[in-house]
């Protein structure tokens, strides 16, 4: 497979963050941002204690401490999938209101060191949520459907995930 070059990152403010800029390895990092999931009209996750993790070309994933998770939403699905820096990953198909979305947030139970803060903690994927917020603005879902950032207009792509952006 042939491995597509580069792209020519969007221009940014001084009050945006372009995800070319961020590192890999992934770093993880606390956010003071107030960050909310809704699902079947019901506020299924709430917290100003979450964690993101920024990796080069993709947007931030936003992780929830189980606690504000509201309880009984999240059942453990058989899916599982690896990351090469966080190490396994198990799903969850979670419940709002009267809708079920099936494998639709993920977790680690033990993750590698460099990420041992995401141990317990949960994201969820946009694209399967009604909707997601950072603060009071309305997330967009990383394109493409597998990978699960949350797009603001605080940080500019362009953004792996998309049709022929795999080899980047």
């Amino acid at each position: 497979m042939r491995r597509s070059s580069r792209p020519e990152p969007d221009p940014t403010t001084p009050a945006q963050e372009s995800v070319w800029s961020y590192p890999r390895p992934p770093r993880l990092e606390m956010t003071p941002a107030r960050l909310r999931v809704v699902l079947g009209g019901q506020v299924i996750a709430d917290t100003t204690h979450g964690l993101r993790v920024l990796e080069t070309s993709h947007p931030p994933n936003y992780y929830f401490p189980p606690d504000d998770v509201l309880a009984g939403v999240l059942e453990r699905s058989d899916h599982r999938s690896w990351c090469e820096f966080k190490g396994g990953a198990h799903y969850f198909d979670v419940r709002g209101g009267t809708l079920v979305a099936s494998d639709a947030a993920w977790g680690y139970d033990d993750p590698e060191r460099d990420y041992r803060a995401l141990a317990g903690y949960v994201a969820f994927h946009p694209a399967r949520m009604d909707t997601c917020f950072v603060d009071d603005e309305v997330v967009l879902a990383q394109p493409g459907g597998f990978y699960g950032g949350w797009i603001t207009g605080a940080v500019r792509g362009p953004f792996k995930g998309a049709t022929g952006t795999q080899g980047w």
